[in-house]
């Protein structure tokens, strides 16, 4: 198969989705883009990329041992990313969102282990060029229908979750001081997001790969915190331009030789910049103020 692009995108979205595969890569990739911009937004309020960013790094040996042992990769990268996220859950607060200290180097030690580790796992199974290759950068083949159901159950569960922990979670967030004194369970509140972060890590990386899972976490729900100040429209912003740039990433990766992973972290990329400058030229000309995003959050919270 090597499909050619033109300038009829009615019929150009027709081939795409004239094979399975292509509709099961859509399927689950706009499974993981809902996900990952809801708790993405979440996860770029409460200052905690570092975590993400660990939590990308080490679905990748989890997904690696998982092939070798002849299971799923998709088990390993869940099973890999829910531990990591407990274990970065009981970490202090300050180790998991600046990410500085001794535990930043322990922390740090750990992501080169576990690319090292994965690299291992690779090998072993024998298939180190295109296994490395689909792992780290991600690949729209192969994506079954056991797959996206597998997506589905997890990312439906952790969005009703999310929901219901919005409010007290929002609070956390912003004052974690006033927000403990009034009755919210913080610690047991962090420690909740910080596992659904670990779900929806491990569902991103099945896509994008887990060297750009972050991109897909981060990037979008960036460029929503630049665009608005209110949470709930923040969210949905945030969502809409990770299921576009998931949508675009696909459709330049099936007519192209460049995997998946790279595109969307290109349109993310882009995005951020567009929304980045859009929020400086508003600033200048006086219709969005420093510190409203805040301002309005905590309005919310309240």
């Amino acid at each position: 198969m090597n499909p050619v692009a033109t300038w009829n995108l009615v019929q150009d979205l027709r081939q795409l989705l004239s094979y399975p595969f292509m509709v099961n890569a859509l399927r689950a990739g706009t499974i993981v883009a809902v996900a990952a911009g809801a708790i993405g937004w979440m996860m770029v309020l409460r200052r905690e990329s570092f975590a993400g960013h660990t939590l990308a790094v080490v679905g990748f040996p989890g997904a690696a041992a998982a092939t070798w042992l002849g299971i799923g990769a998709g088990y390993g990268y869940f099973a890999a990313c829910i531990v990591t996220a407990l274990v970065i859950a009981a970490l202090p607060q300050a180790a998991r969102s600046r990410g500085t200290g001794e535990q930043s180097a322990v922390i740090g030690t750990v992501q080169a282990y576990a690319l090292a580790a994965g690299m291992l796992f690779v090998s072993l199974y024998k298939g180190f060029l295109s296994g490395l290759t689909n792992l780290l950068f991600g690949t729209i083949a192969g994506i079954t229908s056991q797959q996206v159901t597998v997506l589905l159950i997890a990312a439906v569960p952790c969005l009703l979750v999310l929901a219901l922990l919005g409010r007290p979670l929002l609070w956390a967030s912003l004052d974690p001081e006033t927000a403990a004194a009034q009755g919210v369970p913080v610690r047991l509140v962090a420690a909740a997001f910080m596992l659904l972060l670990g779900v929806a890590a491990a569902g991103t990386s099945q896509v994008t790969g887990s060297l750009l899972v972050f991109a897909l976490l981060v990037s979008p729900a960036a460029a929503a915190h630049r665009l608005t100040s209110h949470p709930g429209l923040g969210v949905a912003v945030s969502v809409a331009i990770a299921v576009v740039v998931t949508w675009l990433g696909m459709g330049f990766a099936y007519f192209s030789p460049y995997p998946i992973g790279f595109w969307v972290s290109t349109f993310a990329f882009t995005c951020y910049l567009a929304s980045a400058g859009l929020r400086t030229w508003l600033d200048r000309r006086g219709h969005l103020h420093p510190g409203r995003t805040h301002h309005a959050v905590a309005e919310v919270a309240a």
